[in-house]
C-alpha cells in the first residue's frame, strides 16, 4: 500500500512539473510578437514593446489601439520596414544607436513621431542639430615643417570628413615611402608637421631624407587635393591668399559644399 501510494505521489508530481513546465512554455512563447513593418519581418518581445507606456507599440500590444493583421497573422504596420530597425533597437538599448555616416536624420525623425515615442524623437533631433552646426563649421589640415611654419599648405573645409580623407592619404602615401615612419615626421588632429621640408631646384618638396627621397610637390599635393575635392561634389573657393596670382602657388585652399 505504501509503495502505491508512493507511486501516485511520484505520478502526481512529474504531472504537476510538466503542467508548470508546459505553462512556462507557453507564456513564453506568448512573450514572443512577430510585426511586419512595411513588409520587413520583426519578432522581439513584449516587454520590448511595452517598455515606453502611451507610445503607439504600447497601445497594440495592449488593446488600447487597433492594428490590421497580414495573412499570416501577423501584427502588420504600414511604416518604412527598414528604419523600424533602428526604432526596435532604442526600445532594446534606451539609447540612440546609429551606424556611422546614418544620413536619415529626417526620417527617423518623423517614424519616432508616429510610434509616438517622444525621447527617441529629442535624439534624433538633437543628433542632427548637431551635425547641421558641424557641417558649417569650417575645419582645416595644415602640412607644414615644423621648424619653418611658413613653409606649407592650408586646406580649410566645411566637411570634416573631406578633411579626414585627404590627410589619411597624406599618411598613408608618407608611411609607404618612409622607413622610419614616424620619426621622421608626425601628425595631431589638424596639423601634419615634417622634419624636413625645404625647397629644391625642381619645386617644393616634402623631403624625409639625406637622399632626398620625398612624399610629393606640394604643386601635385595641391593638384591631388582639388581634384579630389571636386569629385566629391565640393567648389573650389577663392584661395585664401591670392597674392601670388595663382591656385597652383598659394599658401591654402577653401573649399565648401
Amino acid at each position: 500500500m505504501e509503495r502505491k501510494a508512493s507511486r501516485r505521489e511520484n505520478e502526481c508530481e512529474e504531472k504537476n512539473g510538466n503542467s508548470e513546465s508546459s505553462e512556462l512554455e507557453k507564456e513564453y512563447k506568448t512573450s514572443l510578437i512577430t510585426l511586419n513593418v512595411g513588409g520587413y519581418l520583426y519578432i522581439t518581445q513584449k516587454q520590448t514593446l511595452t517598455k515606453y507606456p502611451d507610445s503607439f507599440l504600447e497601445g497594440i500590444i495592449n488593446g488600447r489601439i487597433m492594428c490590421p493583421f497580414d495573412a499570416d497573422g501577423h501584427y502588420f504596420i504600414d511604416r518604412d520596414g527598414l528604419l523600424f530597425r533602428h526604432i526596435l533597437n532604442f526600445l532594446r538599448n534606451g539609447e540612440l544607436l546609429l551606424p556611422e555616416g546614418f544620413r536619415e536624420n529626417q526620417l527617423l525623425a518623423q517614424e519616432a513621431e508616429f510610434f509616438q515615442l517622444k525621447v527617441l524623437s529629442e535624439a534624433v533631433k538633437s543628433r542632427w542639430e548637431k551635425e547641421q552646426l558641424a557641417s558649417r563649421e569650417t575645419t582645416f589640415l595644415e602640412i607644414t615643417d615644423s621648424h619653418d611654419r611658413s613653409q606649407g599648405l592650408r586646406i580649410f573645409c566645411n566637411a570634416p570628413e573631406f578633411i579626414a580623407k585627404i590627410k589619411s592619404r597624406i599618411v598613408l602615401v608618407s608611411k609607404s615611402r618612409l622607413d622610419g615612419f614616424p620619426e621622421e615626421f608626425s601628425v595631431s588632429s589638424n596639423i601634419i608637421q615634417f622634419k624636413y621640408f625645404i625647397k629644391s631646384e625642381n619645386g617644393t618638396r616634402l623631403v624625409l631624407k639625406e637622399d632626398n627621397t620625398f612624399v610629393c610637390t606640394l604643386e601635385t599635393l595641391k593638384f591631388e587635393a582639388i581634384m579630389t575635392a571636386l569629385k566629391c561634389g565640393f567648389r573650389l573657393l577663392t584661395s585664401l591668399d591670392c597674392s601670388r596670382g595663382s591656385i597652383v602657388h598659394s599658401d591654402a585652399l577653401h573649399f565648401i559644399k
